[in-house]
């Protein structure tokens, strides 16, 4: 889709209204991960570098149209002051007297922090008054939170609609970096699809078997997909009632030319524990009262082999239950893989997801990726084709 960005417009002395995502997490007063903060900073700097003055709309937790104290925006404005640069100044409300007194008395080179837009019921209901009722404040509209443009609330897509809009950078770096993964890649493209179920990611495998040579599929769904073929599974997580599914998707990936990839072997224990006792066995050989937990060495071997002979790789969900010791191990491997060949330049890697980036950061491979996508839903609706309101608006 085509779209304008920050250097398109013209903010010489404009009020520019910015949608971040700064929904951070936090633990007795304190940010505990700036990572969102730090993604906007370069849209700032934009835009003071274009004599323009900043003002920031964002969500913060759900607080469903109720002003609730503790879900305050306020918390965030010591870390924004503190990672820009800028004095921030905090307006109580997003809407109305307050934030129009805030931005009145910005100076040159502040940032204007206002309320949690959630507060009011208008936002999450994309009601025309309370859009209208943002979009007074401003010249110009920037979306920089690709992160929350799967929802089509009233800071993300009706102010679009109400003025002139333009992607940030964060934004445009998102969807240049999904464009080039999926709508015109360097081929061959392979996809890892990991995670606990199938029927999460049902929308997802069916647009990629179209759109991509191979899908590595991962995670416990890999159970169900190895139980479809006949192939026992033990005590694992297992989608009994989804056999049929995964046989179809299996029929569908051969029609279109899509290789699907299953483990040819796997890691069992007895019980879902760190450091439990576990063996590789063949991926046709779980015992009954073993359960699988991860992929095994061939495996890793067979999917590296894959990305040595790709040109792009889109990643989302992990290979197996990353989150405990031993059962990392594949998922670690393939990604330090992934990361090796792109920062060899033979690659094009994109990944997102919250267990994506978090298996990415424990294997150490996060910062040699091509991009990692710090939005959960919007990155998985737009890997299933679905249309994004809040980047719509923008065309």
């Amino acid at each position: 889709m085509t779209y304008k960005t920050l250097d398109d417009v013209n903010l010489a002395k404009k009020t520019v209204l910015v949608r971040v995502d700064i929904n951070v997490p936090v633990e007795d007063g304190q940010v505990t991960d700036d990572t969102r903060v730090r993604r906007i900073l370069p849209t700032l700097e934009a835009i003071f570098d274009k004599g323009g003055k900043p003002v920031l709309l964002a969500h913060f937790g759900r607080p469903k149209g109720q002003r609730v104290p503790g879900m305050s925006l306020s918390v965030v404005g010591g870390t924004l002051e503190s990672l820009s640069g800028h004095p921030v100044r905090f307006a109580s409300d997003c809407i109305g007297e307050a934030a129009a007194s805030a931005i009145a008395a910005q100076e040159t080179g502040e940032i204007v922090l206002l309320e949690n837009t959630r507060f009011h019921a208008g936002e999450e209901a994309n009601d025309p008054d309370f859009a209208q009722a943002l979009a007074d404040l401003g010249d110009i509209y920037v979306n920089d939170a690709f992160s929350a443009a799967h929802r089509a609330h009233a800071s993300t897509e009706g102010i679009a609609r109400l003025m002139p809009s333009v992607a940030g950078r964060n934004m445009a770096a998102e969807l240049k970096a999904l464009e080039g993964a999926l709508s015109a890649p360097e081929r061959p493209v392979v996809a890892v699809v990991g995670g606990a179920k199938v029927s999460t990611k049902l929308d997802l495998i069916g647009n990629l078997l179209e759109k991509v040579d191979a899908v590595v599929i991962g995670g416990g769904m890999a159970n169900t997909f190895l139980a479809a073929e006949g192939k026992p599974v033990g005590k694992s997580l297992c989608e009994h009632d989804m056999l049929d599914t995964a046989r179809e998707i299996a029929a569908r990936a051969k029609q279109a030319g899509c290789d699907l990839i299953l483990p040819v072997d796997v890691v069992v224990a007895e019980a879902f524990a760190a450091n439990s006792p576990n063996r590789t066995v063949p991926a046709d050989a779980c015992p009954d009262d073993m359960m699988i937990l991860d992929a095994g060495d061939e495996t890793v071997a067979l999917i590296a082999r894959r990305f040595e002979s790709a040109r792009t790789v889109v990643w989302n969900g992990p290979l197996g239950a990353f989150e405990i010791t031993p059962f990392d191990r594949a998922t670690v491997a393939a990604a330090n893989k992934v990361a090796e060949l792109t920062t060899a330049g033979k690659l094009l890697s994109v990944a997102g997801g919250g267990d994506t980036v978090a298996a990415l950061n424990a294997a150490g491979a996060v910062d040699r990726f091509s991009y990692v996508s710090t939005a959960g839903g919007a990155f998985l609706e737009w890997m299933e084709g679905k249309t994004l309101p809040g980047v719509a608006a923008l065309g």
